[in-house]
């Protein structure tokens, strides 16, 4: 099995760019900690690349040409896009793996159109939670994109259906693959709700992704999320499509609504790739 670790976590740029301005400073750490376990996890399961599944922002991708999914297919990538100073995260250039990217994605197609792109700038969706992840940024990474911005999304069962591709994908090669969902749950970004967190329809949005339900999974309707979670709750695609890669239950390493500066409930979870071994 190719496919060594599966998690998913939070990606706002507050955790890095607004750190300063938390309140509750324990919280915070035990945010950073937890993301730190998820570190330790990728790195203790021999994982030769990291795949991160993420939203893109209007970086890279706008109304004139928004892939449903694309693959990054670089040597390397360079981020964060954002003001440095502003994320608090240096810019540098990030290692990738061209031909691990064409195996991948030569794979997926058989199941599930995507686009690729040789060049990508990373925005925060990607650069944050490699920062703590792959803190001296020297894992080779695959990026993909899901469009949980422009309409018409994706549909859900089709996010289920990439996921399941990727799993495929993931197998079919001999390296060691991690892949990490990113995004929020809900949250408002860029709205006069920014920071308002929905914890109740996150933390049911968490048990149906631990149980991995593929049924309650893809039960949402955009109207129902974006009434509830927000236009940033679309970003649940990342999350879906890593459970229905993983085929398995998951466990919540953290979660909090109580860091509202970082305008995102913040999560750190994981799938138990080794209890269905």
């Amino acid at each position: 099995m190719s496919l060594v670790y599966a998690g998913v976590c939070s990606h706002a740029p507050g955790i890095t760019g607004r750190a300063n301005l938390v309140k509750d400073k324990a919280l915070r750490e035990e945010f950073y900690a937890a993301f730190d376990v998820q570190r330790q996890e990728i790195e203790a399961s021999g994982a030769e690349a990291l795949v991160v599944v993420a939203a893109e922002h209007f970086a890279n991708f706008f109304m004139n040409n928004m892939p449903a999914y694309c693959v990054g297919m670089a040597d390397y990538y360079e981020g964060p896009i954002e003001d440095p100073e502003w994320l608090q995260i240096e810019r540098r250039k990030i290692p990738g793996n061209a031909d691990l990217s064409l195996r991948l994605t030569r794979e997926i197609m058989n199941t599930v159109d995507v686009a690729y792109a040789e060049e990508w700038k990373f925005d925060h969706g990607i650069i944050v939670p490699l920062n703590f992840l792959t803190p001296r940024f020297d894992m080779p990474v695959v990026p993909v994109n899901i469009n949980c911005q422009g309409p018409p999304l994706t549909p859900l069962p089709r996010a289920w259906a990439f996921g399941e591709a990727l799993r495929r994908a993931c197998d079919a090669v001999p390296e060691r693959i991690a892949i990490v969902g990113t995004g929020g749950i809900s949250h408002w970004p860029a709205t006069p709700d920014s920071g308002k967190i929905n914890e109740e329809w996150d933390r049911d949005f968490l048990d149906r992704l631990m149980r991995n339900d593929k049924a309650a999974l893809l039960d949402y309707t955009d109207e129902q999320t974006y009434a509830d979670a927000g236009q940033g709750g679309f970003e649940i695609r990342t999350f879906i499509a890593i459970a229905a890669a993983a085929r398995v239950p998951g466990t919540l390493q953290f979660y909090t609504a109580d860091l509202p500066i970082f305008a995102v409930g913040c999560t750190v979870a994981r799938f138990d790739l080794d209890a269905a071994a």
